[in-house]
């Protein structure tokens, strides 16, 4: 699961507002590019975001490998016909799919190169008042919460394959694995609400300070074109 590694790479020292309006951009360009041609050239972009983060695409593509079975099987049960099988309608389907694949890519830059305290205020200078405030926090509690959520799973995982539990039913393992996340997610929600309690948690905290600086500029310019070409 990726989560904020820290660095001293070119994303890591962007600002998280230059970096959030890159992945917007990125993501118009996405939806308004979706000939192979446009979604080859923000391939090359992707991949170009993701060595500026010192992430290798492999990497990327393995934390999110979770979505990938429903990426693959969307073309599948689209080019499914009563008289066959249509390539036209896969074919559509599967750029939709890589192009959901691409920005993925490009979230997984921001989250490895991007600390969580960083993000918050991003948000909450972007959303004043009290919505900024409980998006900003929203998005700071799923950063911390997830990663862990995932490594509970994981473990339980591996706990019931170490009591022979690949010997059951597959409806058997998947309910035991659900009762368990869900256990494990209540006793994290618990500890959690515990823990902002005893650091007398806030809705307006000291956030750290957020300045533009030379390297953002073209980093700016890179997402004020990828808005743009979308208008053309």
């Amino acid at each position: 699961m990726l989560s904020y590694t820290p660095g001293s790479s070119l994303a890591h020292r962007l600002d998280p507002r230059t970096k959030l309006a890159a992945q917007i951009a990125f993501v118009v360009a996405a939806f308004a590019h979706t000939t192979p041609g446009g979604l080859a050239a923000l391939t090359l972009l992707a991949l170009g975001i993701l060595a500026s983060a010192h992430l290798s695409p492999y990497s990327a593509i393995y934390a999110y490998r979770f979505a990938l079975p429903f990426l693959l099987v969307g073309p599948l049960i689209e080019g499914l016909t009563l008289g066959g099988f249509d390539l036209t309608r896969a074919f559509e389907t599967g750029l939709a799919s890589y192009r959901v694949l691409l920005i993925l890519l490009v979230s997984a830059a921001y989250v490895r190169s991007t600390p969580v305290r960083e993000s918050r205020a991003a948000i909450q200078w972007a959303v004043p008042g009290k919505p900024g405030a409980f998006l900003g926090m929203g998005t700071a509690f799923v950063f911390r919460l997830l990663p862990l959520l995932v490594a509970d799973l994981k473990r339980a995982r591996e706990a019931m394959n170490a009591r022979l539990a690949s010997e059951r039913a597959v409806h058997e393992r998947m309910a035991l694995l659900a009762v368990t996340g869900v256990e494990r997610a209540l006793g994290r929600a618990d500890g959690f609400s515990l823990a902002l309690r005893a650091r007398c948690f806030a809705w307006n905290p000291t956030l750290p300070a957020l300045t533009f600086g030379r390297l953002d500029l073209p980093a700016l310019a890179l997402a004020a074109g990828l808005a743009l070409s979308a208008l053309y």
